[in-house]
């Protein structure tokens, strides 16, 4: 769909873009180790919920999205990006349940590390390949063209693709993905019966103990601070069970150098934060996770926001595997790879707004899925030597 933009500074054709329009090889830029998405034009979609009817269009935004001024909503609403219904309408709209909103917006996607993609095999109906730390698996949040599946399809023309487990943002390796949806159900169907057997290494604190440990404990996700908790019974008359989901992790040292250690994670459950906090609960958590490293390791925070509260509020990584990268604080001289837009609120930078900081890939690897006649398996990283 073809635009002409109505702002005085710059009569030029916008082109407006909808998930249906692939990622392209030329839609990214590549800037000190980091990649970037050249800003584009682009359609959200939603239907308006029962809780925003008798609102007007202006107060719904201004309420609901609070990313952009208020101000920002009464301009696009009189040039025409806020419309309902394919309709312009007047800032003093009131919304009805269920009809068609449209945003109109100059989407400015998250950087995440230039680091390739690596495709380790290949079949007809399967691909696996090794996941960089920072890059989200499939589209979500902010992310679209700056994720595995994007990028498999803009640089190796790969579509359509099915990642059959998921690896959070700033963990890096093993990822397989279907190349059809028949062959997705089947690992699918595997992994809910649980014949799949996952690994991952981790890098922890302290010297880890010889012996294999078993976290056996149920785990509480608290989506408003991001953050996993363990829980446990209280009193030994098993009153008051805790209210989490069950977990359960087993753990085995490789190596250790006294200070940290290389550990091997089986999950038997797949939790959020899963391997993370119970390494925390035995005493050897991740050695760079900032969100549940414990409050005698504070001394690292003080070199930048944590990885998830920072991929919470912006979620550009800027460090990992000892490698520090720096993101300017401003790149508008990066913009004359991109056309400015007027009423861009993240314009004339490339990255959105407080995308600038420090922040760390995971110490937390994939090396291993196996199922009921197959295997998969993904090399280790550098920082998996204590040397």
């Amino acid at each position: 769909m073809k635009r002409k933009r109505n702002d005085p500074e710059a009569n030029m054709e916008i082109v407006w873009q909808t998930p249906a329009n692939p990622p392209q090889r030329q839609d990214y830029i590549f800037r000190d180790g980091i990649r970037y998405v050249r800003p584009y034009y682009f359609e959200f979609i939603s239907h308006a919920k029962n809780r925003w009817a008798g609102k007007t269009i202006v107060d719904l935004f201004a309420d609901e999205f609070k990313g952009r001024p208020r101000e920002y909503y009464v301009s696009a609403v009189k040039a025409g990006r806020i419309q309902v219904d394919g309709q312009i309408i007047p800032v003093s709209y009131v919304v009805k349940s269920s009809q068609k909103i449209s945003h109109f917006v100059h989407r400015h996607e998250p950087p995440v590390l230039a680091r390739d993609v690596k495709i380790l095999h290949t079949e007809p109906d399967v691909l696996t390949v090794c996941k960089p730390a920072s890059v989200p698996v499939h589209p979500c949040g902010q992310y679209r063209k700056n994720t595995i599946v994007g990028i498999l399809q803009a640089e190796h023309d790969l579509a359509p693709l099915f990642p059959i487990h998921r690896l959070d943002r700033l963990v890096s390796g093993l990822l397989i993905i279907a190349r059809s949806a028949s062959k997705a159900d089947i690992f699918r169907q595997q992994i809910e019966s649980g014949e799949v057997k996952k690994q991952y290494i981790a890098r922890v604190t302290g010297a880890f103990p010889e012996d294999e440990k078993v976290a056996n404990v149920n785990i509480n996700y608290n989506a408003r601070e991001g953050k996993s908790t363990v829980e446990v019974e209280n009193g030994s008359n098993g009153k008051n069970p805790s209210k989490g989901k069950a977990a359960c992790t087993k753990f085995t040292r490789i190596s250790t150098n006294a200070r940290q250690s290389i550990v091997l994670c089986e999950p038997i459950t797949g939790r959020t934060h899963q391997i993370r906090v119970h390494l925390q609960f035995l005493g050897h958590p991740i050695a760079n996770d900032m969100l549940y490293l414990s409050e005698s390791v504070t001394h690292r925070s003080d070199e930048g926001l944590s990885a998830d509260r920072a991929a919470a509020k912006s979620g550009l990584p800027l460090k990992t595997n000892h490698c520090e990268i720096h993101v300017p604080h401003s790149t508008a001289e990066l913009a004359e790879d991109f056309d400015i837009d007027p009423m861009c609120t993240n314009c004339p930078n490339l990255a959105p707004k407080g995308y600038d900081g420090r922040e760390e890939g995971l110490w937390l690897h994939c090396i291993r899925y196996s199922g009921p006649d197959w295997t998969y398996e993904c090399p280790y990283p550098d920082w998996a030597s204590l040397n």
